[in-house]
């Protein structure tokens, strides 16, 4: 049986429903620490990714897709790296450092994150753009 949805006229409508205004921001405002957690996870996930320990696709959905097609030229060189020298990936070992964060212009923020390794450590500078009500890795360098 097929129904007929009644559609109400325009002057049915409630007058504040047609001058309702937009709000001003229509991206709800984070705080810095939804920004510096997300720097220090995308970190973190970088170094696991390029150990072979994760998959670059966990992390895709917080890549530009400049930064996603780096990181998987990257992935392809450690694992061609890990194969001729015989390794396997392995589980690693290593604690997160400082975050040092700054906010250039509005809805940009760049952070470099230390990761302390067993052998060495490394800096994985990000930068972070407002994506929407969302953030995303505009570029990922670790150096």
């Amino acid at each position: 049986m097929i129904t007929s949805l009644a559609v109400p006229a325009p002057s049915a409508l409630s007058p504040t429903a047609i001058e309702r205004e937009p709000p001003d921001d229509p991206v709800p405002s984070t705080g810095p620490g939804e920004a510096r957690a997300l720097a220090m996870n995308l970190a973190r996930c970088v170094v696991e990714i390029l150990a072979g320990t994760r998959e670059i696709d966990q992390i895709a959905r917080w890549l530009s897709s400049d930064v996603y097609t780096h990181l998987l030229k990257r992935v392809v060189i450690s694992a061609r790296a890990r194969a001729a020298r015989g390794e396997s990936p392995g589980r690693l070992t290593f604690t997160m450092g400082s975050t040092v964060m700054c906010e250039p212009t509005p809805g940009v923020v760049e952070a470099v994150v230390i990761v302390h390794g067993r052998a060495r450590s490394r800096a994985v500078a990000i930068r972070l753009e407002r994506l929407e009500s969302r953030w995303r890795a505009s570029a990922v360098h670790v150096l």
